[in-house]
């Protein structure tokens, strides 16, 4: 029996990026599954419903779970949606299961099979599925667009009858895939560009894309492809670097972060008192406590001649090409499981077993 997979409408507050795309509609019916979605689901990513061909709809959102063999989703529903899924329904999805243990409990409870994707192998094979790089990558993206809104200056250098203006110096720090798209971009836009990152393995990358690899004398190479955590000795001398090279930045760009846990504290309101009058910082980390002390999540302000901006989801300011990427990765991760429209969960398949948490009432990442 064909296996009916329900797409609603996002309801966390500015949350535009969606889950099923027209593309991806047309691939799951072509592995003969059933694609149930509320009107106007994907009108917020500007794919209106006449664009999914294939799909069927369904003005209830409330019924149209009642039928779901799947549940695909951005951010995840709220609890009392969890709770009108039938047992065994699947949801895969942004879940977040960190931020609230009642959402796992509702998980649990309901006899749902719960795929948080940041939870997701990082593996090559995993890499079509990986949501946290392709959203990474639109919100480091849109973190330099900001900057260079906010910023008193150019940031390309510029040759004009008034004279010659430099071109801006750009910081960014922190460089996992957030990171490195802000790198580019920046140096798109024609600014001077440092990179900088505890995991020397990074100066490659960080130089192939035109930048400069800002080197400390730190290195804390990890695990997994992110850093450990600095000792306290380490952390003083980095941060007594950092702050001096900080009085020289235009603008710094912040992308440091660990899924699951609190954002280093990496610039402190020292480090920032000594930055030039017309700075600006970009906290990307802001969602989860912001890499710098003075970071307020969500705001925009100016303090002591520097601005800092702390912006929320902004990969949902990109919403068209966030959602494609997102839905491909989504539509890969559910494509392990569809053999001929029907749901067949190997539970061998590492992919599906270290990322699910919740299966049959049980959870199941430890």
């Amino acid at each position: 029996m064909a296996a009916c997979i329900v797409f609603i409408r996002e309801t966390a507050p500015g949350e535009r990026r969606v889950a099923l795309t027209p593309e991806t509609t047309r691939k799951l019916t072509g592995l003969g599954a059933r694609v149930l979605i509320e009107r106007g689901a994907g009108e917020p990513a500007f794919f209106p419903d006449a664009a999914y061909a294939g799909a069927e709809f369904s003005d209830d959102a409330d019924a149209a779970l009642a039928q779901a063999d799947v549940l695909v989703c951005v951010q995840p529903p709220a609890n009392q949606r969890l709770a009108r899924l039938n047992p065994g329904t699947v949801v895969v999805g942004l879940l977040a299961p960190h931020a609230d243990p009642a959402r796992v409990q509702a998980f649990i409870d309901g006899r749902l099979t719960a795929f948080p994707l940041e939870k997701l192998p990082r593996t090559t094979r995993a890499q079509a599925m990986d949501v946290l790089s392709s959203q990474a990558g639109m919100a480091g993206y849109k973190a330099v667009l900001l900057a260079a809104q906010l910023a008193p200056r150019y940031f390309p250098m510029l040759t004009t009858a008034a004279g010659t203006i430099r071109p801006s110096k750009v910081l960014v720090v922190g460089a996992g895939v957030a990171g490195l798209q802000a790198i580019a971009t920046a140096r798109r836009l024609g600014a001077q560009v440092e990179g900088f990152d505890v995991r020397p393995e990074t100066r490659e990358q960080i130089e192939s894309l035109g930048g400069k690899f800002l080197d400390l004398g730190v290195s804390a190479a990890g695990e997994g492809g992110y850093a450990r955590e600095l000792t306290a000795e380490e952390r003083a001398e980095q941060q007594r670097r950092l702050g001096e090279h900080l009085k020289t930045v235009d603008v710094v760009v912040t992308t440091a972060a660990v899924p699951g846990r609190p954002a280093p504290k990496i610039i402190s309101a020292a480090m920032v008192s000594g930055m030039k009058p017309g700075s600006v910082v970009v906290d990307l980390a802001a969602e989860t406590g912001g890499n710098c002390e003075l970071t307020r999540p969500g705001e925009t302000f100016e303090q002591g001649g520097v601005t800092f901006a702390g912006p929320l989801n902004l990969a949902s300011q990109g919403a068209m090409h966030a959602s494609e990427m997102y839905a491909r990765n989504v539509y890969n991760f559910l494509a392990l499981s569809l053999k001929d429209g029907a749901l067949a969960m190997d539970w061998d398949d590492e992919l599906l077993a270290r990322t699910c948490l919740a299966h049959d009432g049980v959870r199941r990442d430890g």
